[in-house]
């Protein structure tokens, strides 16, 4: 069964995280769906793979009119992001916007050829879900994917940082959605970071980027939301990281050569 976690809540504006399914495969990674809601209008965040559609399904209508989503967004192209999209497309209001990296929609198609996708240029863009809430799209791109996004709201200040801030958690751990212990989380972090981000000067854009913005809640695709002054350690901590390990390999191969 998918939990369902309330990220923010303010009259009829709302963010809500489903994941944890304790059902779900333990071969496919954990991922986080994310919906948010301002005046009968919702938007499915990275709404996730074709393995784990029942369940987030089944979740996301306990709490949201399916009808009311008009908006999908996928922050880059893996299949954990939105392999499910065809299947979302037939439950969800008819000719609901599909925002996506203009740079993968060739290859987003791959997921549902007869899907109208509505292209996200490099620079970003902004949808109103109410005269009062836009969220805004901002670039996340090489982090890890050569074209990527996070979601901003202004008014509830809370930041989908899609792969950025990501955790690999233990399976089975039993947790609620908030880190409580940042220095212990690290270690749920580190190797991710390392590993998935690719550009030292594309992370230090981004973090130049939010650095200004007011953010209560930044939550990632994987593992646990960060607020508070979690979200400022996080960031010191993430602009200080040693990143691009893979990179490593290359050094190994060098050495190993007669």
């Amino acid at each position: 069964m998918m939990r369902c976690f309330t990220l923010y809540s303010e009259g009829s504006h709302r963010w809500l995280l489903f994941g944890q399914d304790t059902d779900a495969n333990e071969a496919a990674v954990d991922t986080n769906q994310v919906a948010v809601s301002a005046n009968g209008s919702t938007m499915l965040l990275d709404p996730g793979g074709m393995e784990l559609f029942p369940a987030a399904m089944g979740a996301l209508v306990h709490e949201i009119d399916i009808a009311t989503v008009h908006n999908l967004f996928l922050s880059h192209q893996d299949p954990d992001i939105g392999s499910a999209l065809p299947l979302w497309r037939q439950v969800v209001a008819p000719g609901a916007a599909i925002h996506v990296p203009e740079l993968w929609t060739g290859y987003i198609a791959h997921f549902d050829t007869d899907a109208v996708l509505s292209p996200i240029p490099d620079e970003g863009g902004e949808v109103a879900l109410s005269n009062q809430v836009k969220l805004r799209f901002l670039p996340a791109h090489y982090l890890h994917s050569s074209a990527a996004f996070c979601v901003y709201d202004p008014i509830a200040r809370v930041l989908f940082s899609g792969d950025i801030g990501a955790a690999l958690l233990p399976a089975g751990a039993t947790r609620d959605i908030w880190v409580h212990d940042f220095a212990a989380h690290i270690q749920h972090m580190a190797g991710f970071h390392r590993r998935y981000l690719g550009s030292r000067e594309a992370r230090d854009a981004w973090i130049q980027s939010v650095m200004h913005l007011p953010i209560d809640i930044l939550v990632p695709q994987h593992g646990l939301a960060l607020r508070g002054q979690d979200v400022m350690r996080f960031l010191d901590w993430l602009s200080g990281l040693s990143i691009a390990s893979g990179l490593d390999a290359y050094r190994r191969g060098i050495a190993s050569r007669p």
